[in-house]
């Protein structure tokens, strides 16, 4: 018997149960869609105008069964850190929150209902996972409000360096890196302009005992919209 609010895959295994494929009911729910599926639609909608190459988990966000969303997660940019980030972390138990989209047609708090439906989806299908982490930035134009709205816990800003040639944005990483180190290396760099944003670190913490040994500090929500 399935767990409720789950979904699964018509196929029946010759073992055990049927697989998770996504969470939610009939007007509104997260389902595993097609990678290339998901690349595009992000590369079409979602303001960096590019998909992030380490994505591994593909969500659409379905709302009275029409396509109007995309969530993928994926490894962190620099994924060796983070046993610095929460303690004791090991590989495949954290994961990152790379890309989120949904279609201006979407009702209001949308975007939080997606993201706590793909935290219960992530819960039953990748159980190993322990947290995920997501970050706003001044491109988004807030602070991170709906990872406020789902509980996220805050642990503060830092600056970071970006590359735009006027379309998309580039991190850092993927300018200055060597291609085995970069999952998106940038071949012509003549036209990209460095510029500098505030990003906004949140946490999700999927096993409530990982957050004890976080090793940064949890800090009080930002203001919607106060830059002071």
């Amino acid at each position: 018997m399935g767990l409720k609010g789950y979904l699964y895959s018509d196929q029946m295994p010759m073992f055990g149960h049927k697989e998770i494929i996504g969470y939610g009911n009939s007007d509104f729910y997260v389902k595993e869609i097609e990678r290339n599926l998901a690349n595009n639609i992000i590369k079409k909608n979602h303001y960096s105008k590019k998909y992030f190459n380490n994505s591994y988990i593909h969500l659409g966000v379905f709302i009275k069964g029409e396509l109007l969303g995309v969530l993928q997660y994926g490894h962190l940019l620099n994924n060796n850190s983070v046993s610095n980030i929460v303690k004791g972390t090991k590989s495949g138990e954290a994961c990152e929150l790379n890309r989120m989209w949904l279609d201006d047609k979407a009702k209001r708090n949308s975007e939080s209902k997606a993201i706590s439906y793909s935290v219960k989806y992530l819960k039953g299908k990748y159980p190993k996972i322990k947290w995920f982490q997501s970050f706003a930035d001044e491109r988004c134009g807030g602070l991170g409000i709906v990872y406020q709205a789902c509980s996220f816990s805050y642990y503060g800003e830092h600056i970071a360096a970006f590359y735009t040639d006027g379309v998309k944005f580039y991190h850092n990483i993927q300018v200055t890196a060597k291609r085995e180190k970069a999952g998106v290396q940038v071949k012509d760099k003549s036209k990209l302009v460095k510029i500098e944003l505030r990003q906004f670190r949140y946490i999700k913490y999927l096993h409530t005992k990982a957050e004890k040994y976080c090793l940064l500090e949890k800090k009080p929500y930002l203001k919607h919209y106060n830059n002071d």
